[in-house]
């Protein structure tokens, strides 16, 4: 009997170490898009029931939301270039998505009209709105690093003369 429970808690122990040892391997910081719903919307990016009037960003690193839908040809074109900037800039900037179709209030309260619509959030001022998706992968992916880089990084600063 004893022997059997010494097992058991062998046993148990070595799925409790494995379990935490492959919970740390997990990266810190996601490597694709994060698809919010309102209540993760609510929780990590801004609750505009607690604050209808002023942007309060919750987020620790500036970030773009991609506004989309399943059937959105555009929306297709431009998922491929933020999906490869989701790796590139992992640990600097979130990029979330929010389908439209599944999450109508959070269209409606950004004013979401056409799609793709790109919330652009940097960490300090309020957000800006872009829409529309290039007709290429590349030239989506050059336009969101321009916006990633300029805006939300400000790695391109012009100098003054």
């Amino acid at each position: 009997m004893k022997r059997t429970i010494l097992i058991l808690l062998v046993l148990l122990g070595g799925i409790t170490l494995s379990t935490n040892a492959e919970t740390t391997n997990l990266p810190k910081y996601p490597k694709k898009p994060i698809h919010l719903t309102k209540a993760d919307f609510l929780k990590k990016v801004m609750d505009y029931e607690k604050h209808p009037k002023e942007w309060v960003y919750k987020g620790d690193k500036p970030a773009i939301i991609d506004f989309y839908a399943d059937w959105c040809a555009p929306c297709r074109k431009a998922a491929p270039a933020l999906d490869e900037l989701a790796k590139e800039y992992s640990g600097k900037i979130y990029i979330y998505k929010i389908n439209i179709d599944k999450e109508r209030e959070l269209a409606s309260v950004f004013g979401v009209r056409n799609i793709p619509a790109f919330l652009i959030i940097p960490m300090e001022g309020r957000p800006q709105m872009a829409n529309g998706a290039a007709p290429t992968a590349a030239a989506n992916k050059q336009r969101f690093k321009q916006i990633i880089d300029d805006v939300l990084l400000k790695k391109n600063k012009t100098k003054k003369q």
